[in-house]
């Protein structure tokens, strides 16, 4: 089924190729060409990203618009795959030797693509970049260079329903004793008080319970040496945050069996615009199209709050833009990366996602709905979910360990195996 939309801009005209089938085992296809300038474009760029929805598409079809007036000769085009599957298809390309001249990356793919050197340098383009200290050292490799360039800096919050708190008398937690106590009443008046997803939710949940002490007293960069030498083990520091979370699922804080068939940013936002439920783990990036949703309540995001006395934002350097090193327009592809990296196009994308910008500055998103962030953000350490200084796939690896964690297995035999798969690390 090939559904098409028209999108026109400043003159140009662009299709929206909506393609439902499977392509290298992936899902939902999207691909933006211009197709009035292709004829007469002498260089073509492409694009691959897991952006896929519509209100997300349109910007980044908006700067490849700008750029394409600029440079009359070039035409960009972009194909996005939703989900996980976009890795899946990604992993293929790489594998295969049909990578794009530009595409999306994570923490896990760098590690494995630039041990393959198919990732170009992109060191030369920071000259002009004004990035943050802390971005800064999450991009830096350990061989001096610079491979992907973050556009978006998101977070992952609690969401709550402030009309269903304030019907019973509840109030937006601060600290773990008083989360505990607002889930506690729920649970007795028959209500799971938490929406999570079989992604994001527990996974940054766990992290920000174990690693917040080594961000708060800077300590992470040496603590993560030894875990990347097996000096030291995952479960060193993660066992309290993993037993939180079974806790949360024991006491009905939250229902595992609906979790585990619950995905991310979609049937979790669902569920919880119902309002029947005060608190939802997921994605901050999320609270836009949950405004758009029109849920019929007031809500807003704050950081999790799992500390005896306060609470942990846990952030991201995201949609991580990476060149290929095979790429045969690798020069015009650095100088779009250039052009999308000036700070109005970062604005721009980050308030779409309810993101930060990566630059140094003050720039404060519009949804007042995430300003609790954006405060914990500017004034408090934040944990960073997959840092770069950690030299295995520990998206990967704390993706299976949730998952059995929800399926019930015990708490040891779940830490054995996050401990084994930490020691599988990329050379």
């Amino acid at each position: 089924m090939i559904i098409y939309s028209e999108v026109k801009k400043t003159g140009f005209l662009f299709m929206l190729l909506i393609l439902l089938g499977c392509l290298a085992g992936c899902g939902q296809k999207n691909e933006v060409v211009n197709y009035e300038t292709q004829p007469m474009a002498s260089q073509k760029l492409t694009f691959f990203g897991n952006k896929h929805e519509a209100a997300n598409v349109e910007v980044i079809e908006e700067i490849m618009t700008n750029f394409m007036e600029v440079n009359q000769d070039v035409v960009v085009s972009y194909e996005s795959i939703k989900g996980s599957e976009y890795y899946d298809a990604l992993q293929n390309r790489e594998s295969t030797g049909h990578l794009d001249d530009i595409f999306m990356v994570n923490h896990d793919v760098v590690l494995s693509f630039s041990a393959n050197d198919s990732l170009a340098d992109l060191t030369d383009l920071l000259a002009n970049i004004n990035f943050s200290d802390s971005i800064l050292s999450q991009m830096q490799s350990p061989d001096g260079k610079i491979y992907w360039l973050p556009t978006t800096v998101s977070a992952f919050g609690l969401y709550c329903n402030l009309d269903l708190l304030e019907q019973h008398g509840q109030k937006v937690p601060t600290n773990l004793g008083e989360w505990q106590a607002v889930c506690d009443y729920f649970v007795e008046q028959g209500i799971t008080p938490i929406v999570a997803n079989n992604d994001i939710s527990l996974k940054t949940l766990v992290l920000a319970h174990g690693f917040y002490p080594l961000y708060q007293d800077n300590k992470q960069a040496e603590a993560f040496v030894k875990l990347n030498s097996g000096e030291a083990r995952l479960s060193d520091y993660l066992a309290d945050g993993l037993a939180l979370a079974r806790d949360f699922c024991d006491k009905g804080y939250i229902n595992a069996g609906l979790a585990l068939q619950t995905n991310r940013t979609s049937d979790d936002l669902s569920e919880f615009v119902q309002g029947e439920t005060p608190f939802m783990l997921t994605g901050v990036w999320a609270a836009g199209r949950v405004k758009g949703m029109e849920p019929g309540f007031d809500f807003k995001v704050v950081p999790y709050p799992v500390l005896p006395d306060g609470a942990v934002l846990v952030i991201n350097p995201d949609i991580r833009l990476s060149v290929s090193a095979q790429s045969t327009n690798q020069e015009l592809a650095k100088q779009f990366l250039a052009y999308f990296m000036q700070p109005e196009n970062l604005r721009q994308l980050a308030d779409n996602q309810a993101s930060f910008s990566p630059l140094l500055d003050e720039y404060m998103p519009s949804l007042s709905e995430i300003h609790d962030i954006v405060f914990s953000y500017r004034n408090q350490a934040a944990v960073i979910g997959a840092d770069s200084q950690i030299k295995f796939p520990i998206w990967n690896i704390m993706d299976d360990a949730v998952e059995e964690l929800l399926f019930g297995k015990d708490l040891t035999e779940i830490m054995q195996n996050m401990d084994d798969r930490a020691l599988v690390v990329y050379q």
